[in-house]
């Protein structure tokens, strides 16, 4: 089978702003595909903004978020991915006909819509319905999966979407640099953010600590290694709302090593070429091949109260 070329976005969006972060999709898009990518990953909700919507009304939820696959922002990017023949994926708050609301990531082509994901762990509104159901699509030759964000704390999840049939596993977030009662956690001060030219070295610091890159290497590489998948993993940089988020999008093997990752203090991509052969020369393929489902298949199915931590920070 064919390799693939990815590429794993970040940008600092505006809230609410959905023309100008669709603009910087553009953007982005149109580089990644002049450097040889197929697909182009953008972080969750990076179409609408994330952090302003923990202050929203269920009535002020409704008017930002979207129908899907009918809705004008669906239609924007279907348009980008034509122009580029490329697939994006990217995120968003979604509506149903019911008034229900998501939080939802999209996979779009020259044709339209190829998969849409709802959050399994929707944080941030109280107003969000969590999603139901794993997603695993075909994307040029491609078994691939959909998680976003807490969705991939929960290591059933990651392994659940493996067993499904994924081999690569987009993972958009909005996270890091928020406080937790694990240790080193916490905000980054903006002011170091707005004097990134003179000093990035202050803010680096900060962004690769335990607030930031230091943390996520704590269990993302874990992720791919322990499944044998590739994962593409997509972060805004910069200011959402109030809260300055650090970026670092990557990509890893099913090594668990980071073959791309976005190391500029701003807009950026980067981009990996995917090869089959990994996926049954890592370790993880052979631990998913001697797994004994007869052992813990009742542990894992016994009855148990899904504890929802709502948090907006």
């Amino acid at each position: 089978m064919d390799p693939i070329k990815i590429s794993s976005a970040q940008f600092e969006n505006k809230s609410g702003d959905k023309a100008y972060n669709l603009s910087v999709i553009e953007r982005l898009t149109a580089e990644a595909a002049a450097g040889g990518a197929k697909v182009v990953a953008f972080h969750e909700c990076s179409v609408t903004g994330y952090t302003f919507a923990r202050n929203l009304s269920k009535a002020e939820m409704l008017d930002i978020a979207e129908f899907i696959p009918d809705g004008e922002s669906i239609q924007k990017l279907t348009s980008i991915a034509a122009q580029h023949d490329v697939a994006i994926l990217a995120g968003l708050f979604e509506k149903d006909a019911e008034d229900h609301l998501f939080k939802a990531y999209v996979c779009v082509d020259k044709n339209g819509l190829v998969a849409k994901f709802r959050k399994l762990h929707p944080f941030i509104n109280p107003h969000l319905t969590p999603g139901d159901s794993y997603c695993v699509f075909d994307l040029y030759g491609w078994k691939c999966g959909i998680l976003i964000c807490y969705d991939n704390n929960v290591i059933e999840n990651v392994r659940a979407t493996r067993l499904l049939g994924a081999e690569i596993i987009f993972m958009p977030h909005v996270t890091m640099c928020t406080p937790s009662t694990r240790p080193g956690a916490g905000f980054v001060d903006p002011e170091l953010w707005k004097n990134r030219e003179k000093d990035p070295t202050s803010l680096r610091i900060e962004f690769d600590g335990l607030k930031g890159r230091g943390w996520l290497m704590k269990w993302l590489p874990a992720r791919a290694y322990d499944n044998a998948v590739y994962v593409v993993f997509s972060n805004p940089i910069g200011m959402d709302e109030d809260q300055l988020k650090n970026g670092c999008s990557m990509i890893l093997d099913p090594f668990g090593d980071i073959v791309a990752e976005c190391r500029t203090l701003g807009d950026d991509f980067v981009a990996a070429t995917l090869t089959k052969e990994k996926l049954t020369l890592a370790g993880g393929h052979r631990y998913i091949k001697a797994r004994r489902p007869d052992l813990y298949r009742e542990i894992l199915g016994q009855p148990h109260d899904p504890e929802q931590k709502v948090v907006w920070l």
